[in-house]
């Protein structure tokens, strides 16, 4: 674990239009997505304020709702810590997305007009560009835009709110299994397949096509977690 990391290269947050707590929040799940806020790292109150140039009750309320999501937990006495998620909840986890993915990708087919259908295709291949330049920011960032594009589109906001919360408890897996060329290439597949059904307006294809893209992400996300465990102990990663 690393206790008492300090945290850095937070960009200050902005003050307009939508309320201030949802910002930061926005700000700490980006930190956590891109690795600023790795699994482990105590959270510094005064560090945070400063870097996000924000008021200490604005930054707690930001807290509070993070830690109720299990994003972060106590660390005794001495505030909070990002969370380590277990191998059994990450499993749970991607289960509970391959199933909520599968059904916005099936919404999204019933109630996309060909337009959204095209801009969904344009996404997707900026996406896929994005894998091959092998970036991990670009990537967490294009992918994020692809698939919020289908929830917007699905029109189904708690299956959207859920798949966030599971897609940020394992982002450090995450990370370690989008680094990985074998993963990138693999996934620009798995995207195209799923294109390709969604664009025939295939819901079994479709759908199919959006489990085996989660459980594919899971199975590398998961002997991440044994890289991490042997990087970890000093041991050689192959």
């Amino acid at each position: 674990m690393q206790s008492d990391r300090s945290v850095v290269k937070l960009a200050p947050v902005q003050h307009q239009s939508a309320p201030l707590r949802n910002k930061i929040i926005a700000a700490l799940r980006s930190a956590i997505e891109t690795g600023v806020l790795a699994p482990g790292t105590r959270l510094i109150e005064k560090d945070l304020c400063v870097q996000l140039n924000v008021s200490r009750t604005s930054l707690r309320e930001a807290l509070r709702e993070l830690q109720a999501e299990g994003i972060f937990e106590p660390m005794s006495a001495r505030g909070l810590v990002v969370n380590t998620i277990s191998r059994k909840d990450a499993e749970n986890a991607y289960r509970i997305r391959s199933v909520l993915e599968a059904l916005v990708v099936e919404q999204f087919i019933e109630k996309a007009d060909e337009a959204d259908i095209r801009d969904l295709a344009r996404r997707g291949e900026i996406l896929k560009q994005a894998y091959q330049a092998g970036e991990l920011e670009t990537i967490i960032e294009t992918k994020r835009a692809f698939y919020d594009r289908i929830c917007t589109g699905a029109d189904n906001a708690i299956a959207f709110d859920i798949i966030n919360r599971l897609v940020l408890r394992t982002s450090s897996l995450r990370r370690h299994s989008l680094s990985r060329k074998e993963r990138q290439l693999q996934s620009i597949k798995e995207i195209d397949r799923l294109i390709k059904a969604i664009q025939n307006r295939d819901i079994e294809a479709a759908r199919q096509a959006a489990l085996d893209h989660v459980r594919s992400s899971a199975r590398f996300a998961l002997d991440a977690t044994q890289s991490m465990r042997k990087e970890t102990r000093g041991e050689t990663v192959s």
